[in-house]
Protein backbone atom coordinates (compact mmCIF):
# COMPACT_ATOMS: atom_id res chain seq x y z
CA UNK A 1 0.00 0.00 0.00
CA UNK A 2 2.90 2.27 0.68
CA UNK A 3 4.78 1.72 -2.69
CA UNK A 4 0.70 2.63 -4.28
CA UNK A 5 0.64 5.77 -2.53
CA UNK A 6 4.00 7.32 -2.96
CA UNK A 7 4.10 8.34 0.56
CA UNK A 8 6.85 7.63 3.48
CA UNK A 9 6.79 4.58 5.43
CA UNK A 10 6.84 7.07 8.54
CA UNK A 11 3.31 8.88 7.02
CA UNK A 12 1.71 5.77 6.65
CA UNK A 13 3.12 4.72 9.96
CA UNK A 14 1.59 7.71 11.33
CA UNK A 15 -1.86 7.47 10.13
CA UNK A 16 -2.75 3.81 9.91
CA UNK A 17 -0.23 1.38 11.87
CA UNK A 18 0.76 3.24 14.85
CA UNK A 19 -1.16 2.50 18.53
CA UNK A 20 -3.44 5.38 18.61
CA UNK A 21 -2.27 5.52 22.49
CA UNK A 22 1.46 5.93 20.85
CA UNK A 23 0.37 8.61 18.27
CA UNK A 24 -1.46 10.61 21.00
CA UNK A 25 1.62 10.30 23.64
CA UNK A 26 3.83 11.60 21.09
CA UNK A 27 1.37 14.44 19.81
CA UNK A 28 1.31 15.67 23.84
CA UNK A 29 5.23 14.95 24.12
CA UNK A 30 5.11 17.82 20.75
CA UNK A 31 2.69 20.21 22.39
CA UNK A 32 4.36 20.42 25.87
CA UNK A 33 7.76 20.44 24.01
CA UNK A 34 7.00 23.29 21.78
CA UNK A 35 4.78 25.25 24.81
CA UNK A 36 7.79 25.02 27.14
CA UNK A 37 10.27 26.26 24.13
CA UNK A 38 8.33 28.92 22.78
CA UNK A 39 6.94 30.60 25.84
CA UNK A 40 11.12 30.63 27.37
CA UNK A 41 12.11 32.02 23.92
CA UNK A 42 9.89 34.63 22.63
CA UNK A 43 8.83 37.94 24.40
CA UNK A 44 6.90 38.99 26.55
CA UNK A 45 8.18 36.81 29.62
CA UNK A 46 5.57 34.27 31.14
CA UNK A 47 6.52 34.95 34.81
CA UNK A 48 5.98 38.90 34.71
CA UNK A 49 2.30 38.42 33.01
CA UNK A 50 1.15 35.99 35.12
CA UNK A 51 2.03 38.60 38.49
CA UNK A 52 0.67 41.37 36.62
CA UNK A 53 -2.53 39.63 34.76
CA UNK A 54 -4.97 36.49 34.70
CA UNK A 55 -3.47 34.91 32.52
CA UNK A 56 -3.83 31.52 34.16
CA UNK A 57 -7.56 32.33 34.73
CA UNK A 58 -8.73 33.14 31.34
CA UNK A 59 -6.39 30.17 29.79
CA UNK A 60 -8.23 27.49 31.89
CA UNK A 61 -11.56 29.02 32.30
CA UNK A 62 -11.31 28.90 28.31
CA UNK A 63 -10.23 25.15 28.45
CA UNK A 64 -13.10 24.13 30.64
CA UNK A 65 -15.21 25.18 28.24
CA UNK A 66 -13.75 24.04 25.25
CA UNK A 67 -13.27 20.45 26.73
CA UNK A 68 -16.93 20.50 27.96
CA UNK A 69 -18.14 21.13 24.38
CA UNK A 70 -15.86 19.08 22.73
CA UNK A 71 -16.52 16.29 24.81
CA UNK A 72 -20.15 16.16 24.05
CA UNK A 73 -19.96 16.79 20.44
CA UNK A 74 -17.87 13.67 19.49
CA UNK A 75 -19.79 11.63 22.10
CA UNK A 76 -22.51 13.07 19.97
CA UNK A 77 -21.32 12.18 16.68
CA UNK A 78 -20.39 8.65 17.84
CA UNK A 79 -24.21 8.02 18.86
CA UNK A 80 -25.28 9.17 16.03
CA UNK A 81 -23.38 6.46 13.75
CA UNK A 82 -24.06 4.00 16.09
CA UNK A 83 -27.85 5.03 15.37
CA UNK A 84 -27.69 3.85 12.35
CA UNK A 85 -27.75 0.03 13.39
CA UNK A 86 -30.79 0.78 15.28
CA UNK A 87 -34.58 0.27 13.28
CA UNK A 88 -37.51 -2.06 13.20
CA UNK A 89 -37.59 -5.86 13.31
CA UNK A 90 -38.18 -5.56 9.32
CA UNK A 91 -34.89 -4.03 9.11
CA UNK A 92 -33.13 -5.91 11.18
CA UNK A 93 -34.50 -9.01 9.11
CA UNK A 94 -33.49 -7.60 5.78
CA UNK A 95 -29.67 -6.98 7.32
CA UNK A 96 -29.88 -10.71 8.64
CA UNK A 97 -30.91 -11.99 5.19
CA UNK A 98 -28.90 -9.97 3.09
CA UNK A 99 -25.67 -11.08 5.38
CA UNK A 100 -26.25 -14.65 5.29
CA UNK A 101 -27.07 -14.26 1.78
CA UNK A 102 -23.64 -13.09 1.07
CA UNK A 103 -21.80 -16.10 3.49
CA UNK A 104 -23.88 -18.65 1.59
CA UNK A 105 -22.09 -17.22 -1.78
CA UNK A 106 -19.21 -17.27 0.19
CA UNK A 107 -19.84 -20.82 0.92
CA UNK A 108 -19.71 -22.13 -2.58
CA UNK A 109 -17.11 -19.56 -3.54
CA UNK A 110 -14.38 -21.34 -0.65
CA UNK A 111 -15.90 -24.95 -0.64
CA UNK A 112 -16.21 -24.76 3.21
CA UNK A 113 -18.36 -22.79 5.87
CA UNK A 114 -17.35 -19.11 5.93
CA UNK A 115 -15.49 -18.67 8.77
CA UNK A 116 -17.06 -16.34 11.77
CA UNK A 117 -13.29 -14.55 12.42
CA UNK A 118 -12.92 -11.68 10.17
CA UNK A 119 -9.52 -12.34 9.65
CA UNK A 120 -9.68 -16.18 8.77
CA UNK A 121 -12.58 -15.14 6.57
CA UNK A 122 -10.52 -12.28 4.79
CA UNK A 123 -8.02 -14.84 4.41
CA UNK A 124 -10.29 -17.55 2.75
CA UNK A 125 -11.23 -14.88 0.09
CA UNK A 126 -7.14 -13.98 -0.65
CA UNK A 127 -6.89 -17.89 -1.20
CA UNK A 128 -9.62 -18.80 -3.29
CA UNK A 129 -8.18 -15.43 -5.82
CA UNK A 130 -4.70 -17.16 -5.76
CA UNK A 131 -5.51 -20.31 -6.62
CA UNK A 132 -8.13 -19.29 -9.70
CA UNK A 133 -5.27 -17.06 -10.48
CA UNK A 134 -2.59 -20.55 -10.84
CA UNK A 135 -5.69 -21.94 -12.53
CA UNK A 136 -5.47 -19.20 -15.01
CA UNK A 137 -1.88 -18.99 -15.30
CA UNK A 138 -1.74 -23.00 -15.94
CA UNK A 139 -4.79 -22.90 -18.00
CA UNK A 140 -3.61 -20.36 -20.67
CA UNK A 141 -0.31 -21.74 -20.71
CA UNK A 142 -0.74 -23.82 -23.77
CA UNK A 143 -1.77 -20.72 -26.14
CA UNK A 144 0.68 -19.35 -28.34
CA UNK A 145 1.56 -16.08 -28.02
CA UNK A 146 4.42 -14.59 -25.69
CA UNK A 147 2.58 -11.70 -25.28
CA UNK A 148 0.32 -13.35 -23.24
CA UNK A 149 2.46 -15.73 -21.91
CA UNK A 150 4.50 -12.76 -20.00
CA UNK A 151 1.27 -10.57 -19.39
CA UNK A 152 0.08 -14.10 -17.16
CA UNK A 153 3.41 -14.43 -15.86
CA UNK A 154 3.60 -11.49 -14.66
CA UNK A 155 0.31 -10.93 -13.07
CA UNK A 156 0.03 -14.37 -11.38
CA UNK A 157 3.70 -13.76 -9.54
CA UNK A 158 2.11 -10.14 -8.71
CA UNK A 159 -0.79 -11.61 -7.28
CA UNK A 160 0.82 -14.77 -5.31
CA UNK A 161 3.26 -11.77 -3.63
CA UNK A 162 0.56 -9.88 -2.65
CA UNK A 163 -1.54 -12.44 -1.52
CA UNK A 164 1.51 -13.92 0.41
CA UNK A 165 2.15 -10.99 2.39
CA UNK A 166 -1.33 -10.06 3.29
CA UNK A 167 -2.33 -13.94 4.58
CA UNK A 168 1.00 -13.47 6.81
CA UNK A 169 -0.66 -10.27 8.22
CA UNK A 170 -4.01 -11.34 8.70
CA UNK A 171 -2.75 -14.66 10.41
CA UNK A 172 -3.19 -14.12 14.24
CA UNK A 173 -4.44 -10.78 13.21
CA UNK A 174 -8.24 -9.81 16.16
CA UNK A 175 -10.81 -7.90 15.16
CA UNK A 176 -11.18 -4.44 17.28
CA UNK A 177 -7.44 -3.73 16.47
CA UNK A 178 -6.64 -2.17 13.21
CA UNK A 179 -4.53 -5.50 11.95
CA UNK A 180 -7.64 -6.66 9.95
CA UNK A 181 -8.02 -3.96 7.98
CA UNK A 182 -4.56 -2.67 7.30
CA UNK A 183 -3.86 -6.13 5.90
CA UNK A 184 -7.36 -5.86 3.67
CA UNK A 185 -5.92 -2.43 2.34
CA UNK A 186 -2.96 -4.05 1.63
CA UNK A 187 -4.89 -6.04 -0.72
CA UNK A 188 -5.80 -3.85 -4.15
CA UNK A 189 -8.31 -6.37 -5.76
CA UNK A 190 -9.55 -3.55 -7.93
CA UNK A 191 -6.20 -3.35 -9.56
CA UNK A 192 -6.00 -7.28 -10.01
CA UNK A 193 -9.94 -7.07 -11.69
CA UNK A 194 -8.89 -4.18 -14.05
CA UNK A 195 -6.16 -6.38 -15.32
CA UNK A 196 -8.16 -9.78 -15.25
CA UNK A 197 -10.51 -7.73 -17.30
CA UNK A 198 -7.58 -6.06 -19.55
CA UNK A 199 -6.44 -9.53 -20.47
CA UNK A 200 -9.67 -11.32 -21.06
CA UNK A 201 -10.12 -7.84 -23.81
CA UNK A 202 -6.62 -7.70 -25.55
CA UNK A 203 -6.23 -11.58 -25.98
CA UNK A 204 -10.28 -12.01 -26.88
CA UNK A 205 -8.70 -13.67 -30.16
CA UNK A 206 -6.60 -15.92 -28.50
CA UNK A 207 -8.60 -17.17 -25.68
CA UNK A 208 -11.53 -19.73 -25.90
CA UNK A 209 -14.61 -20.56 -23.69
CA UNK A 210 -12.44 -22.54 -20.88
CA UNK A 211 -10.01 -19.59 -20.58
CA UNK A 212 -12.56 -17.02 -20.61
CA UNK A 213 -14.48 -19.23 -18.00
CA UNK A 214 -11.08 -19.36 -16.00
CA UNK A 215 -10.60 -15.57 -15.76
CA UNK A 216 -14.52 -15.17 -14.89
CA UNK A 217 -14.07 -17.52 -12.02
CA UNK A 218 -10.88 -15.22 -10.77
CA UNK A 219 -12.63 -12.12 -11.31
CA UNK A 220 -15.96 -13.14 -8.93
CA UNK A 221 -13.34 -14.02 -6.83
CA UNK A 222 -11.87 -10.97 -6.72
CA UNK A 223 -15.00 -9.04 -6.70
CA UNK A 224 -16.12 -10.70 -3.37
CA UNK A 225 -13.11 -8.97 -1.92
CA UNK A 226 -14.63 -5.78 -1.77
CA UNK A 227 -17.62 -5.86 -0.32
CA UNK A 228 -16.21 -7.95 2.34
CA UNK A 229 -13.44 -5.84 3.04
CA UNK A 230 -16.04 -2.64 3.16
CA UNK A 231 -18.36 -4.98 5.77
CA UNK A 232 -14.88 -5.27 7.83
CA UNK A 233 -14.29 -0.87 7.29
CA UNK A 234 -17.46 -0.30 8.64
CA UNK A 235 -17.58 -2.58 11.50
CA UNK A 236 -14.18 -1.02 12.42
CA UNK A 237 -15.35 2.49 12.13
CA UNK A 238 -18.26 1.53 14.46
CA UNK A 239 -15.95 -0.36 16.98
CA UNK A 240 -13.45 2.77 16.56
CA UNK A 241 -15.68 6.01 17.48
CA UNK A 242 -16.75 3.68 20.64
CA UNK A 243 -13.47 3.62 21.73
CA UNK A 244 -12.94 7.16 20.88
CA UNK A 245 -15.96 7.78 22.63
CA UNK A 246 -14.94 6.13 25.32
CA UNK A 247 -11.50 7.17 25.95
CA UNK A 248 -12.43 11.17 25.18
CA UNK A 249 -14.90 10.67 28.35
CA UNK A 250 -12.29 9.09 30.11
CA UNK A 251 -9.67 11.24 28.95
CA UNK A 252 -12.00 14.58 30.02
CA UNK A 253 -12.18 14.33 34.11
CA UNK A 254 -8.53 14.37 34.63
CA UNK A 255 -8.10 17.33 32.26
CA UNK A 256 -11.23 19.20 33.85
CA UNK A 257 -9.88 18.20 37.03
CA UNK A 258 -6.50 19.55 36.62
CA UNK A 259 -8.13 22.66 34.51
CA UNK A 260 -10.34 23.58 37.78
CA UNK A 261 -6.75 23.51 40.02
CA UNK A 262 -5.04 25.52 37.90
CA UNK A 263 -7.68 28.17 37.95
CA UNK A 264 -7.83 28.40 41.81
CA UNK A 265 -4.56 27.91 42.82
CA UNK A 266 -1.45 28.49 40.57
CA UNK A 267 -0.51 32.19 40.46
CA UNK A 268 2.87 33.30 39.45
CA UNK A 269 4.58 32.60 42.50
CA UNK A 270 3.09 29.27 43.10
CA UNK A 271 6.55 27.56 41.24
CA UNK A 272 9.39 29.95 41.66
CA UNK A 273 12.84 29.38 40.20
CA UNK A 274 14.26 27.97 36.95
CA UNK A 275 16.37 25.35 35.44
CA UNK A 276 18.63 25.49 33.02
CA UNK A 277 17.29 29.27 32.32
CA UNK A 278 13.44 27.66 32.06
CA UNK A 279 11.10 28.72 34.76
CA UNK A 280 9.00 25.77 37.07
CA UNK A 281 6.18 27.72 36.38
CA UNK A 282 6.60 27.54 32.67
CA UNK A 283 6.59 23.57 32.87
CA UNK A 284 3.75 23.35 35.20
CA UNK A 285 1.79 25.35 33.01
CA UNK A 286 3.16 23.59 29.72
CA UNK A 287 1.91 20.55 31.42
CA UNK A 288 -0.89 20.99 32.51
CA UNK A 289 -2.46 22.73 29.14
CA UNK A 290 -1.13 19.33 27.32
CA UNK A 291 -3.19 17.14 29.82
CA UNK A 292 -6.26 19.44 29.03
CA UNK A 293 -5.57 19.29 25.27
CA UNK A 294 -5.21 15.36 25.60
CA UNK A 295 -9.04 14.80 24.56
CA UNK A 296 -8.75 16.94 21.56
CA UNK A 297 -5.35 14.92 20.95
CA UNK A 298 -7.16 11.66 20.89
CA UNK A 299 -9.77 13.04 18.63
CA UNK A 300 -7.19 14.10 16.10
CA UNK A 301 -5.22 10.28 16.29
CA UNK A 302 -8.25 8.75 15.96
CA UNK A 303 -9.88 10.79 12.99
CA UNK A 304 -6.50 11.06 11.41
CA UNK A 305 -6.93 7.09 11.04
CA UNK A 306 -10.56 7.17 10.10
CA UNK A 307 -10.20 9.73 7.44
CA UNK A 308 -7.07 8.37 5.94
CA UNK A 309 -8.59 4.96 5.26
CA UNK A 310 -12.03 6.45 4.03
CA UNK A 311 -9.84 8.50 1.68
CA UNK A 312 -8.16 4.97 0.43
CA UNK A 313 -11.60 3.24 -0.08
CA UNK A 314 -13.98 5.76 -1.87
CA UNK A 315 -13.95 3.61 -4.68
CA UNK A 316 -15.01 0.07 -4.31
CA UNK A 317 -14.79 -0.80 -8.02
CA UNK A 318 -12.23 -0.75 -10.12
CA UNK A 319 -11.29 2.90 -10.51
CA UNK A 320 -7.61 4.74 -9.75
CA UNK A 321 -7.97 7.79 -7.84
CA UNK A 322 -4.64 8.15 -6.58
CA UNK A 323 -2.05 9.70 -9.30
CA UNK A 324 0.68 8.06 -7.99
CA UNK A 325 -0.76 4.21 -9.08
CA UNK A 326 -1.39 5.66 -12.74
Amino acid sequence: MRDRAGESRVKIWLLLAANRWHVTAVLALAVFVLFVALVTLLPPPLLPQLRSGDTIETMFSTMIGAIITGTTLVVTIGQLVLSQENGPLGEQRSRMENSMDFRDYTEELIGSPSPADPSAFLRNLVDVAEQRANAVHDGLSDIDSDQLQWEVEQFTESLTGNSETVREQLDGAEFGTFDVLFAALNYNYGWKIYQVERIANDHAEDLGEPENTLLTELKTALSLFGPAREHVKTLYFEWALVTLSQLILYAAIPALLVAGVMLTTVTGATLPGNTFGVAHITVLVGAAFTITLVPFLLFTSYVLRIVTVAKRTLAIEPLILRDSQR
